[in-house]
């Protein structure tokens, strides 16, 4: 009895212990201290409440403002996307520090800061804390590892995003294209008026993830389909979610939602498996030179050093992850690219018109190459611009390590920072007085003279973390609009609602239809 005694008095002790930490320390103490400091430097914003922080603010401003919709020519959504941010530097000015839940996010709009921030090559700063279902969807890749495994995962995975290599692979993004060419003039042929209306956001999806699905992984569109599948439940499983109060165990629990996100988990990785197994299996001397060939040859070693082998070494489980971030960035941030610039084009017909004629300038009736691909300076004008306006990503992530100092602004360890690029990417004194219209123009000699400071375009953000795939992107992008341009014209469809919402990434939210008319017809 003693004995049993003791051990629900540990039993309580423990409790009690945990409770103190959780409850006192983590979500009334600290908070409290953190608020102070940042106030004694003048950084306010708005009240941290218990557990929720901000969280229940942020939902209900976007539920207020998901009604609003905009003219197809206004491209200021920010009040429509990101309210939050609005009203509090409205409020508390700039920067500014607001609640995730017990943890600080300090908001910053100064291009200086975000430079020192995003181009640090000391390891100052990191990543912030990933929510464990957009974790399931992009696995621990590229984008989200630190350190000494980013420097290794990194050079494992370089030699695929050479520009030599992608011109090569642009032949299969053609193909890829040539396919759903082809379907929308079956699909417009079948009608009268010799027309399709066509919901294109969807489209570009499944095309994107085809093309990334061959170029990358050398897999059939049967498996690289049912991995997006799985991926696009979990993404709006994650947006969904993103907000709620995080409850300690609660992942564990078995509920309806969390038996669907672990089901969809199981599916993307066996989908993953089956791709690599086929490729381990297929008896090929080597492995083959796209993404998963080197990733496969450097999980199973080499003859090297040991030191040179291990620096350039992946296990199965790091594969696993790769695949993830690759596949869903490979197609996510291209389709996005494309159903925006489609938007563009449709609502500034000139601009169609002068990209379509570049496109038959430089390669008339044939289908493009990598060589004359990259000639279309005006196409890369109109993406540049697109990504500008409606760039995938709304912000950008990371905190300290260390206690840090930016300008006058000291930042306690592990507090995160906000980098809001769609709002500074309408900063007027950095981008001009036309920074909310649509001008391709301002990119006319090239990305560092679009602006009055040479890194103000943060799309694929910039320093030793910026995208890897954005070459990848920029040429699959071209290849698809030239094939598109060459094919067809396009309009807007009456039933286009201009609503752009915020689903982890910026997303028409009624989709993009719009009225396909074949050149030739």
């Amino acid at each position: 009895m003693a004995s049993l005694g003791l051990f629900f008095l540990a039993l309580f002790l423990l409790a009690i212990s945990w409770l103190w930490d959780y409850i006192v320390l983590r979500h009334i103490w600290r908070p409290y201290m953190a608020a102070k400091k940042l106030r004694e430097q003048g950084i306010h914003g708005p009240r941290y409440k218990f557990l929720q922080g901000c969280n229940e603010d942020v939902k209900r401003m976007k539920a207020a403002a998901d009604g609003l919709v905009l003219d197809v020519h206004d491209h200021n959504y920010l009040p429509r996307v990101m309210p939050q941010y609005l009203t509090w530097r409205s409020q508390y000015g700039e920067p500014f520090v607001y609640w995730f839940g017990a943890k600080p996010r300090m908001c910053i709009f100064n291009y200086e800061w975000a430079r020192q921030i995003l181009s640090s090559k000391s390891g100052h700063f990191v990543k912030n804390d990933t929510h464990p279902t957009v974790l399931a969807l992009l696995g621990k890749g590229l984008v989200l590892v630190e350190g000494t495994d980013w420097v290794r995962h990194r050079r494992v995975i370089n030699p695929a995003f050479t520009m030599d290599k992608i011109k090569m692979m642009t032949k299969t993004m053609v193909a890829c294209a040539q396919n759903m060419m082809k379907e929308l003039e079956g699909q417009a042929s079948r009608n009268k008026n010799g027309e399709a209306q066509v919901e294109l956001t969807k489209r570009f999806q499944e095309l994107t993830a085809d093309i990334i699905s061959h170029t990358a992984f050398g897999s059939s569109y049967k498996l690289g389909i049912e991995a997006f599948h799985a991926q696009r439940e979990l993404q709006e499983i994650a947006a969904k979610t993103l907000l709620n109060v995080q409850i300690p165990g609660f992942n564990y629990l078995p509920t309806k939602g969390n038996r669907r996100k672990w089901m969809l988990e199981k599916k993307l990785r066996s989908t993953l498996m089956q791709i690599i197994q086929s490729r381990l299996s297929s008896g090929k001397s080597g492995y083959g030179n796209d993404l998963l060939g080197l990733m496969l040859e450097a999980c199973t070693g080499t003859d090297q050093g040991k030191e040179q082998q291990h620096q350039l070494c992946l296990s199965i489980d790091e594969i696993i992850h790769e695949c993830k971030t690759f596949f869903f960035a490979g197609h996510e941030t291209t389709s996005l690219l494309l159903t925006w610039t489609v938007f563009l084009l449709s609502v500034y017909p000139e601009w169609q018109a002068r990209l379509r004629l570049e496109v038959l300038r430089e390669r008339g009736e044939e289908n493009p190459n990598g060589d004359s691909l990259s000639k279309l300076k005006e196409m890369s004008m109109v993406f540049l611009e697109t990504l500008r306006l409606y760039g995938p990503a709304l912000f950008f992530q990371r905190k300290p390590l260390t206690d840090i100092t930016l300008g006058e602004t000291k930042i306690p360890k592990g507090h995160a920072i906000i980098i809001p690029s769609a709002i500074m990417h309408r900063d007027k004194a950095v981008w001009g007085d036309d920074a909310d219209e649509f001008n391709p123009l301002r990119f006319g000699n090239g990305v560092t003279r679009a602006a009055k400071v040479p890194h103000a375009l943060l799309a694929f953000s910039i320093g030793p973390r910026s995208c890897i795939g954005q070459n990848f992107a920029m040429l699959e992008a071209k290849s698809v609009m030239a094939m598109v341009l060459k094919k067809f014209s396009f309009t807007l469809s009456p039933t286009y609602v201009h609503a752009p919402v915020d689903l982890l990434t910026l997303q028409p939210k009624f989709g993009l239809p719009v009225v396909l008319r074949p050149l030739d017809a």
